[in-house]
């Protein structure tokens, strides 16, 4: 492990960050000038406040400036900017502070992850907290640091998970109160993962939480025999906090192996759900299986929503989720109620669900011994790319992928087409024919209903996620490289612009001196725009 900090510019002090509290963070959407968090707020909308690009001038903007990364890994970092200093991750783990409205380098911390680190599908990183004047970042070798944010100097170092043993971190941490908090991805290795939260001030473990129950506890009769102990059950993607309840949430990742079902019978739990824990102490107090047993790798880790809205006439404090396994949810986030399930994408694998919101599987599919089509295939309707809510719209808006195809085979048999990618050994697939041309897609969806309400349909398929604004636009991007602007009322394509790579990142918005800007990260590269002047 080697790490070290390059400090390029001095800046006075009062241009810093000045002291980001909880109470900060709880309150983000005050201060729309700053993206406090992944998500921009805790409640994981990535919704701006912003309205100084509006549908009509969009048609304006312009490229500020462009940050080359060295890495050449995957760039899925969302930045924070706070008080006009931005700060992101070069993947695997090297931290910039920016000038957020030149591009120009305030200081980097170049962090090497030991060669023990090992990353299923890339050594990407996608995100810091803050609070404080202390930024913190997982690494891909299952520590977490704390890091000075005016001088990028480490403060703290913990090792949370054993990296020989193939526990990484990819996401961006969460901060609740006093705590960080973060989860263990390495889910499609033999792992039994877990959620910890951290002391802000000395990086000692306050709580952990295991996604996979041990003997004695709760669901560990969901595992046959010893699977329990190799069972996956990751997190790597952001989690989500609601004040009013003191609950977090975190998506929990497919049971390992991702295919094989016959060597952990059971619901597996509590992989594939979200996880509702007590951020003072890490008790569960409740879950939502998604995809019970899951043998098509439908990791459940997407970003949970919180929303305020009226579900069927009435005020509900809600969860809205579009799942991997192309289904779109509407839980109640104090409880778990299950209030509503509805298809966003093609979907085979069930054909609806029970009295108790439980998916009821397609008959003959899960145990088939020859290859049958499943939709939506392994990489899911939608993956771990960040969608948004808007209040002002009342729309959730979800990229994702339609037309996808998959052959199951008992026993672990898994193949996968995208409509890029030739599917493998057509000749064992009768129905081949029911496989249509794969393609990416921004679609609206009424949390009410679960219709669709409008779609924006790509060329190519996407990994970007979404942003809308309280001008009722929405940004996002795709593999074709455009990133664009539509109006989110009604779907229009109002701009767009080839930036060279595919986006895999989710964008956001700031504003300095009274002009607002809008980043991405596409390529290698992160790229930041604003209005003609």
């Amino acid at each position: 492990m080697r790490f070290r900090t390059l400090l390029l510019l001095c800046v006075a002090g009062s241009a810093w960050s000045q002291n980001v509290t909880f109470d900060r963070l709880l309150n983000a959407r005050k201060e729309p000038q700053n993206w406090l968090t992944y998500s921009g707020a805790i409640d994981g909308e990535r919704y701006s406040p912003l309205t100084q690009i509006t549908p009509a001038n969009v048609k304006n903007l312009e490229l500020q400036w462009v940050w080359q990364a060295h890495s050449m890994e995957k760039f899925e970092t969302t930045a924070l900017v706070v008080d006009g200093i931005m700060y992101t991750v070069e993947a695997p783990n090297n931290v910039y502070a920016l000038d957020s409205v030149t591009g120009r380098i305030f200081w980097n911390l170049n962090y090497t992850p030991s060669a023990d680190a090992r990353a299923c599908c890339g050594r990407v990183n996608r995100g810091l907290a803050i609070l404080g004047d202390t930024l913190f970042m997982g690494t891909l070798d299952a520590h977490v640091l704390a890091i000075d944010a005016k001088t990028g100097k480490i403060v703290w170092n913990s090792t949370v998970g054993v990296a020989a043993d193939r526990y990484v971190i990819t996401h961006a941490p969460l901060i609740v109160k006093d705590k960080v908090i973060v989860g263990m991805a390495g889910g499609d290795g033999p792992i039994r993962s877990y959620i910890v939260a951290l002391d802000t001030k000395t990086g000692k473990e306050v709580w952990r939480f295991y996604t996979i129950p041990g003997p004695g506890e709760p669901g560990h009769e969901t595992w046959s025999g010893d699977s329990w102990k190799s069972g996956g059950a990751a997190i790597w993607n952001a989690g989500a906090y609601d004040p009013d309840t003191n609950l977090t949430f975190w998506g929990v990742g497919n049971p390992s192996p991702d295919t094989n079902g016959d060597v952990r019978l059971g619901d597996n739990l509590y992989s594939d759900c979200v996880l509702a824990l007590d951020a003072d102490t890490g008790k569960l107090k409740w879950y939502y299986q998604f995809t019970p047993h899951d043998t098509m790798d439908y990791d459940s880790t997407q970003v949970p929503v919180l929303a305020d809205i009226q579900f069927k006439g009435q005020p509900r404090k809600v969860m809205l989720w579009a799942n991997r396994n192309g289904l779109f949810y509407v839980l109640d986030r104090r409880t778990g109620e299950f209030l509503l399930g509805k298809p966003f994408t093609s979907v085979t694998w069930m054909t609806g669900f029970d009295e108790r919101g439980r998916p009821m599987r397609t008959p003959g599919q899960q145990d088939s011994a020859t290859p049958v089509l499943v939709q939506p295939h392994g990489l899911g309707g939608t993956n771990w790319y960040p969608p948004s809510f808007s209040p002002h719209t009342g729309l959730f808006y979800i990229p994702g992928w339609e037309n996808s195809g998959a052959i199951f085979q008992k026993g672990g048999g898994f193949g996968r087409s995208t409509g890029d990618t030739p599917m493998p050994q057509p000749n064992l697939l009768p129905n081949r024919k029911t496989e249509q041309e794969g393609y990416g897609f921004v679609r609206a969806i009424d949390p009410n209903t679960g219709d669709k309400k409008w779609e924006f349909k790509m060329n190519d398929i996407t990994w970007a996620g979404v942003l809308t604004t309280a001008s009722d636009l929405l940004f996002s991007g795709g593999r074709e490289g455009y990133f664009y602007a539509l109006d989110a009322k009604n779907g229009e394509l109002l701009w767009k612009q080839n930036l060279g790579g595919q986006v895999n990142s989710g964008p956001m918005s700031y504003m300095v001196n009274n002009r607002q800007y809008v980043a991405v990260a596409a390529g290698s590269a992160l790229f930041v725009y604003a209005l003609r002047q």
